[in-house]
């Protein structure tokens, strides 16, 4: 299972394996001279461009020697004209196959935060009752998903309302988390046979959902004290006694921005504030990057209104089931897989369309 074609990149650029190869013996030289620590700074990033390259290129060459091993195998098969080995080939084809698959997809991942975990928040819009149910309903979905990839999730935020959710916040703390969810940012819109409707009327509804990388510490986003307003209040819903009875919820509004964060997950008030500061930061970083790439919209999908005309994709349950990706035209006639997690289809093909724009 030969398959060398170069891949474009986010950036419109080529993942060249060779040219990646070659770069890495280089850092690795590097790496090896006593006088790389003369300057730390730039020891740092060499290092930490090298474990970038390794992290590509390692799974690459695994699969090449996997492919490799399942030839020579195949070859031994034929010429002992044995169809002993036959099982055996057929499951390391679809293993090479998923492997194949997977790695092609995180070839298009090169943005500079594309590798980091992820906040993902999401909002209910226009729908009253019915929105608080889809948020829940969407927030399993991304569960789902992080679950078959086993991805690390925190909820670190839960507003509930009746019929569902208000608003939730999750960290996803695995590899690549942001790269692949910053592909559902947007407008999400239901239609359905309201299961609160006792007329049993179809019903549209919408939620907004925005992902913004997990950002470490040397990102240069500052959150200066002055531009920011801290609220605690008791936290609502699930958490236990001692988080119900006591002020350790902790709400932030960046004020230059309107951004507003909140964290409740905690009992230390303490500990909710490090997490709120966090996810501003994050969302401050999403903030100026969408500044950069357009002075003329508002950066945060969830800043338009959560109703008609924005989405960006709409789940249809009734007359007919049909999930449909409005910017990349990709569907897929199971609501009910889309709604268990199985939205990698809708997330390639975003990616690939966002690598050739």
């Amino acid at each position: 299972m030969r398959r060398s074609a170069p891949t474009s990149t986010p950036h419109g650029g080529v993942f060249d394996p060779e040219r990646s190869e070659r770069r890495l013996a280089e850092l690795e030289e590097l790496t090896a001279a006593p006088e790389l620590w003369n300057d730390r700074a730039a020891a740092e990033t060499t290092l930490a461009e090298l474990k970038r390259l390794k992290g590509r290129i390692e799974p690459w060459k695994g699969l090449r020697s996997a492919a490799g091993e399942l030839d020579a195998l195949g070859e031994l098969a034929e010429e002992e004209g044995s169809e002993e080995f036959s099982g055996e080939i057929e499951a390391g084809l679809v293993d090479l196959e998923d492997r194949f698959s997977a790695l092609n997809l995180q070839s298009l991942l090169g943005g500079p935060h594309d590798r980091a975990g992820c906040f993902l928040t999401i909002h209910a819009g226009a729908g009253g009752t019915e929105a608080c149910d889809w948020v829940s309903m969407l927030l399993r979905m991304y569960l789902r998903w992080a679950e078959e990839r086993s991805i690390g999730t925190e909820v670190i935020d839960l507003t509930e309302a009746e019929g569902g959710l208000k608003s939730t916040t999750v960290q996803l703390s695995g590899e690549y988390s942001y790269g692949y969810l910053r592909a559902e940012t947007g407008i999400h819109r239901l239609v359905r046979i309201s299961p609160f409707d006792a007329n049993k009327r179809r019903h549209t509804t919408f939620a907004s959902v925005f992902a913004s990388p997990v950002l470490d510490d040397t990102a240069d986003v500052e959150v200066r004290p002055e531009e920011i307003r801290v609220d605690t209040y008791r936290a609502s819903g699930a958490g236990g006694q001692h988080v119900n009875k006591t002020d350790s919820a902790v709400r932030i509004t960046h004020l230059p921005t309107g951004i507003v964060v909140q964290c409740q997950n905690e009992r230390s008030q303490h500990k909710n504030r490090a997490t709120a500061l966090k996810v501003l930061r994050s969302r401050l970083f999403e903030h100026h990057e969408a500044e950069r790439r357009s002075k003329l919209e508002a950066i945060e999908s969830d800043k338009k209104d959560i109703a008609w005309g924005n989405q960006i994709r709409s789940y249809v349950f009734h007359p007919y089931t049909m999930v449909k990706d409005h910017r990349t035209r990709h569907e897929n006639g199971n609501v009910q897989a889309v709604m268990d997690g199985r939205i990698d289809p809708f997330i390639e093909s975003y990616l690939r369309m966002a690598a050739t724009s």
